[in-house]
């Protein structure tokens, strides 16, 4: 996710994003790199990145769904 930086952080300007995988492992470092691609390509804060991505995507906007296991 890291490497592709850039073409995801322009996808997640339009895209639906479903997670599915393993909750104990995955998914808080994909969620994190979520995070990271958005502070970094999306020139956010910190903490505005990561409001980008919780409430934003996952609240406001239900782009962004978590099916982990």
């Amino acid at each position: 996710m890291l490497e592709q930086a850039r073409e995801l952080w322009s996808w997640l300007q339009n895209v639906l994003l479903l997670r599915c995988g393993d909750a104990r492992h995955m998914a808080k470092d994909v969620h994190q790199a979520l995070i990271d691609i958005a502070q970094k390509e999306g020139g956010l804060s910190a903490e505005a990145a990561a409001q980008y991505v919780n409430v934003t995507l996952m609240k406001t906007e239900k782009r962004y769904l978590r099916d982990v296991y």
